[in-house]
């Protein structure tokens, strides 16, 4: 297995916030994330409508090997250099089970828990830059000059000479 395919969804916080984790990890294997509800999600794996994915993450191996739900969560940490102990650890007997609840859990509710935390997705952190406009400062000294860099307050400016000064003296 060189490739794994993530089907997500990119409206949901929770899923935005994994996917960035997951992107910035060391992995084992090249991960890509697609659009559960896609054209290019049925495209690459057709019938996958009919496995609820808006409930569950879905997992493709380019080897024809796929995953969902609990199973899903731990074929990501797998991925990854620095989680693979805990994927085997979690996969055991004795946490399997605390580990389908748990994501169960979270997959039922990961609207209400993005909501909750303030996790936003791409298109949710767009909207909201984009309703910010400019940004009018009404006392004209919000902006920085890019020529100039702002001035220092008289009491940092003596303590850097002050500092020079010492280390000067130090050195002779």
């Amino acid at each position: 297995m060189k490739t794994l395919t993530i089907f997500y969804d990119p409206r949901c916080g929770m899923c935005s916030t994994f996917r960035q984790w997951l992107i910035r990890q060391v992995k084992t294997v090249y991960v890509e994330f697609v659009d559960y509800a896609g054209d290019e999600a049925r495209r690459r794996f057709p019938g996958i409508e009919d496995l609820r994915a808006d409930q569950d993450i879905v997992v493709l191996a380019d080897d024809g090997r796929w995953w969902q739900g609990a199973s899903a969560w731990l074929v990501c940490l797998w991925t990854t250099v620095e989680y693979r102990g805990w994927s085997y650890r979690f996969a055991g007997e004795n946490l399997k089970p605390l580990v389908k609840r748990f994501v169960h859990a979270l997959s039922t509710r990961r609207h209400a828990i993005s909501n909750l935390l303030g996790l936003k997705c791409e298109a949710q952190l767009l909207q909201e830059l984009q309703s910010m406009g400019e940004g009018e400062c009404a006392t004209g000294r919000c902006s920085i000059s890019p020529t100039s860099p702002p001035a220092l307050p008289q009491n940092v400016l003596a303590r850097q000479v002050a500092k020079r000064a010492m280390a000067q003296q130090n050195q002779l």
